[in-house]
């Protein structure tokens, strides 16, 4: 075993309900492949002797002296083995379940897993929640092992019935088993060798499967993610350290550290103990990089190539294990640690906890210890995240409370926009035109302020409705005034976008900088979009806040299904359309509209109403948009 290490080797970690037998599968696995010491077996039966217990051996891999007393493993426990393919290092995780921290803890760094159920007792709650839980991390090499075979006479019938069960709930959340194998590892049945016991089972032994498993593959063929470790200065040089988590980095290249926005080129590559410095690293390489230029960067962000960078967000969602002691509720805020980052984020959502039982959703207002749950995570800035479907390295994280862990999870982005990081610097070649006539010059020639009145709500509130009847009201006072909506602007200036939620932002974005030249030109602008985003509510703002006047208008979502007024509630609810605001993708509901109007409780003539007081209101107070003079109104 001198030859190899734990860093070669292949990682298995053995998981399942507490006393089902993994320890001592564990156990009688190094006996059977002569992996233990010489001299390890004797004195553990001694021990057990001079203790008055019988022997067990699960006590090879109970390193822990309250692991005796109490018969239970408590940690997970690490030890190298090797059959003739290849060097393993067997993680044995704790089946109970207050220390199902302590088995996710082992199972995130595994390469495969083996799942072990008692024959007697059959798939058990905890069995369920470790096959969720090793499917939430990633792990998709998975065996099961019905352990046990002896103690119910080696029955075929038995066997079946345990491994039709779990082969039907892994198959339920998208995990296909690589095997199912009856043992009994008390006697080393069908460990290494084929048992006599079991004529009726013609599959491989436990340790053929483990040499079946695919060897582990570097991520060097996805897209380079260096997160920053940490920056050395030595004299004038400043050393950039990290992990390269995936792709690879040549000298030479630009990248983009993320969400900050610098980029800078690759000048060197630096090592330890290395004769000469490198011209390229890979994935799982830690390694030193210098840059041709002096930015600043610091611990957390994420080197990229700039034409593949992560997502960056402050809203993204994410399936949850939580293992806080006091339940995690909407409004409450955790230190995210991802990678080398770390970020404070808001539950700002529950939409699930799913029962790991019969992976049935509930809709709840917390989620309690051991649980699994789909949330919406809300951050303070922006985040440089991938989805964990895109690389599982930087699409998993961590919570902290008081410096403890307390969940963790995996990031998807699925009805939110996948908005990349970009460089912060602009094409210096552009340059705006100045205009020889002002905005304030159209506001005096028109007798009235211009602005965006943005209009925003659920498909259904009635959005359209008023924009129509406010554009003809403004209109018959002598206002220049133009609706801008969402079916109308998708026939022309986005007609080549679709649906997704990429377009839907990309639809906000050019309807934003149109509003805001026809603003700019002296008109009032109406502008009536679901715009279901905060974030891009918030970009259209900031190209002329004082332009920008935001009117949520509000209605129930069961009252906008019964108007359904184009009939894609019922399209959506069918299947026919993906991702529809409110039913498969979400709404962010203003935080601080200047204007709210419940078309739950009034008319169209009401709502207008509100909004024509509400210009009225803003001009006598001066402070309506590109006001020109305090007489000139919106």
């Amino acid at each position: 075993m001198n030859a190899f290490t734990r860093e070669s080797a292949f990682r298995i970690v053995i998981v399942g309900h507490v006393d089902h037998g993994k320890s001592t599968l564990v156990g009688r696995l190094l006996h059977e492949t002569g992996t233990l010491p010489v001299g390890k077996v004797e004195s553990l039966r001694k021990v057990c002797e001079k203790r008055g217990m019988p022997f067990e051996w699960a006590f090879v891999m109970d390193a822990l002296q309250a692991e005796r007393d109490q018969g239970i493993t408590i940690d997970t426990a690490q030890i190298l083995f090797h059959t003739d393919r290849r060097p393993y290092v067997i993680i044995d995780a704790p089946g109970h379940k207050e220390f199902l921290k302590n088995m996710i803890t082992g199972a995130a760094s595994a390469d495969a897993a083996v799942l072990v159920i008692d024959a007697i007792e059959g798939v058990q709650e905890q069995s369920r929640r470790h096959g969720y839980l090793l499917h939430l991390l990633g792990l998709r090499q998975l065996a099961v092992v019905v352990n046990k075979m002896d103690a119910v006479g080696y029955a075929q019938d038995r066997f079946e019935e345990v491994a039709t069960e779990i082969r039907a709930y892994l198959a339920d959340i998208g995990v296909t088993p690589t095997q199912v194998i009856p043992a009994a590892a008390r006697h080393g049945d069908n460990i290494v060798a084929q048992s006599g016991k079991m004529p009726w089972y013609h599959g491989p032994t436990v340790t053929q499967v483990l040499d079946g498993f695919a060897p582990r593959v570097e991520s060097t063929s996805l897209p380079l993610r260096f997160p920053v470790q940490d920056v050395f200065k030595f004299d004038h040089r400043r050393i950039v350290a990290g992990r390269v988590e995936s792709g690879r980095i040549r000298v030479g290249d630009r990248l983009l550290f993320s969400p900050s926005g610098k980029t800078a080129r690759v000048s060197s590559i630096e090592t330890w103990n290395a004769p000469a410095a490198p011209s390229s690293a890979g994935a799982g390489q830690s390694i030193g990089i210098m840059l041709d230029e002096q930015v600043f960067i610091e611990r957390g962000q994420i080197a990229s190539h700039v034409e593949d960078a992560p997502v960056g967000t402050d809203v993204f969602r994410a399936r949850l294990f939580w293992l806080g002691r006091a339940p995690l509720s909407v409004g409450r805020r955790y230190k995210m640690k991802l990678v080398t980052a770390e970020h404070w984020v808001t539950v700002e959502a529950i939409e699930r906890v799913i029962d790991v039982n019969d992976l049935a959703a509930v809709p709840t207002e917390w989620v309690e210890r051991n649980a699994v749950a789909e949330v919406v995570f809300r951050s303070r800035g922006q985040v440089a995240l991938d989805e964990f479907v895109d690389d599982p390295k930087t699409g998993r994280f961590v919570l902290v409370d008081n410096f403890d862990i307390v969940g963790g999870g995996v990031i998807s982005m699925a009805g939110f926009p996948d908005r990349r990081c970009r460089p912060d610097s602009a094409d210096n070649d552009l340059t705006a035109v100045a205009h020889q006539v002002t905005t304030a010059d159209r506001n005096r020639a028109n007798g009235h302020a211009s602005g965006i009145l943005w209009l925003t709500g659920l498909s259904g509130s009635g959005k359209s409705t008023i924009a129509m009847e406010l554009e003809r009201r403004l209109f018959a006072k002598g206002r220049q005034v133009f609706v801008l909506d969402g079916d109308n602007v998708r026939q022309g200036l986005c007609a080549d976008l679709g649906f997704s939620a990429e377009d839907r932002a990309e639809n906000i974005r050019r309807v934003g900088e149109v509003a805001h030249l026809f603003a700019q030109s002296g008109m009032i602008v109406i502008a009536a979009f679901i715009s279901p985003y905060r974030a891009d509510r918030d970009r259209v703002r900031a190209i002329a806040p004082g332009l920008f006047h935001e009117i949520h208008v509000k209605a129930p979502l069961e009252l906008c299904q019964r108007r359904d007024p184009k009939g894609l509630y019922l399209k959506a609810r069918q299947g026919a359309i993906a991702e529809f605001t409110g039913v498969s993708a979400p709404y962010e509901p203003p935080l601080r509209p200047e204007l709210e109007i419940d078309t739950g409780r009034l008319s169209i003539e009401e709502s207008v109403d509100l909004i024509m007081r509400y210009i009225d209101r803003e001009s006598v107070r001066g402070e309506a948009v590109g006001m020109a003079h305090p007489d000139v109104s919106l």
